[in-house]
């Protein structure tokens, strides 16, 4: 069944502007009563614009809770009537989008299991011809940003005007720090790509604790982020999913208050001047860098023409861990991190060998 209704909720269009823009709630539905004390809970902490519950959960294995399913949507739409909060839940089906919008959910989601898949957002952008709901869309599991952008663009052929971003990392094997690797680069990257679009921060996925919440909220909002999805449980401990990176309706609150909210820019003389000022000695440096890169290149060919004289293979393994070991002591002690010195040493090690091969080719210009 498609929806066929085009009329936003007012109060929801008139809180689409708004910033910053909270959503926190459970990571599942699990009881009427669990939902309502913590909608009541959020709602009186006035730091909270929207509700949001797991219905469906979309889990990495067979055998875990995977959501109470449709029957809570009752649920989350007596909350919205206690407490007038607006609701918005995950979808990963059109199914779940008729039946989501059955209950007058204000909002919905695509998670990121699901925006992996083009047919699955492709079926949930189908479900959604003629119907004027917001719809937030969290990035792929892993890190393609074309999957992230393709997943929007459906959404955007079928005439949807209110869509939004949400960043809660990538799966990364083998890290001991994150649940869910930021990657920073790729939310900043789609945030130069639609620049007017809303864009959330998810730290409870982030962080998969309760312990680097607030760090990871804070740093987005430096990056300009627009706002916040934040788990949270009336006893967290106990609850049948996720349950060490939510946290109670109070620390949420807590939260919201202790971090610092940044505008964009200032009109302010002194600061638009000093401002100039700096980015114009950013722009010098800039130039120098590229002028040394290329410096740096051209002395690469020349080993390439030695190599290509005396019949030798491009890669030398050794030299380049003498290299890279010894960039990454002198960057370190200048204060860059490892992470930065390992993408930049890739990239250049790169564009050397393509040089160099060019030169083996003779494709050189």
């Amino acid at each position: 069944m498609q929806a066929t209704s085009t009329h936003l909720n007012s109060s929801i269009e008139k809180l689409w502007e708004t910033r910053p823009f909270i959503i926190s709630g459970p990571c599942s539905a699990e009881t009427p009563e669990q939902i309502l004390e913590t909608a009541k809970l959020l709602a009186s902490s006035g730091q909270v614009d929207l509700f949001r519950a797991g219905i469906w959960k979309p889990r990495t294995k067979p055998g875990m809770f995977e959501g109470i399913g449709s029957e809570a949507l009752g649920w989350l739409l007596e909350a919205k009537k206690c407490t007038g909060l607006p609701v918005c839940v995950e979808v990963a089906t059109a199914k779940h989008v008729e039946d989501a919008l059955k209950f007058d959910t204000d909002l919905l989601w695509i998670g990121a299991r699901t925006t992996v898949s083009p047919f699955s957002v492709q079926a949930v952008a189908e479900a959604l011809k003629g119907v004027n709901v917001p719809v937030l869309i969290k990035n792929p599991v892993n890190p393609d940003i074309e999957l992230w952008s393709g997943a929007i663009e459906r959404l955007q052929q079928i005439g949807l005007s209110k869509i939004g971003m949400i960043h809660r990392g990538f799966s990364n094997y083998g890290d001991a720090v994150y649940r869910n690797t930021p990657m920073w680069h790729i939310p900043i990257e789609m945030k130069l790509r639609f620049p007017n679009m809303l864009m959330l921060c998810d730290p409870s996925h982030i962080c998969g604790n309760r312990i680097m919440l607030k760090e990871i909220a804070q740093k987005s909002i430096n990056l300009g982020f627009n706002g916040l999805m934040i788990e949270s449980h009336i006893n967290p401990d106990f609850a049948w999913s996720d349950a060490k990176q939510q946290i109670t309706p109070t620390e949420v609150a807590q939260l919201i208050t202790q971090l610092i909210w940044r505008s964009e820019t200032s009109n302010e003389a002194e600061y638009l001047i000093a401002l100039s000022k700096f980015r114009q000695q950013i722009n010098q440096i800039d130039d120098e860098l590229l002028t040394l890169l290329s410096q740096r290149m051209k002395i690469a060919e020349k080993i390439g023409e030695h190599k290509r004289s005396e019949n030798i293979i491009i890669l030398q393994a050794n030299r380049w861990t003498e290299i890279a070991e010894r960039v990454e002591k002198y960057g370190a002690s200048l204060g860059l991190s490892a992470e930065f010195i390992a993408r930049y040493l890739d990239a250049l090690h790169l564009e050397s060998i393509n040089h160099q091969n060019k030169i083996m080719n003779g494709t050189k210009e």
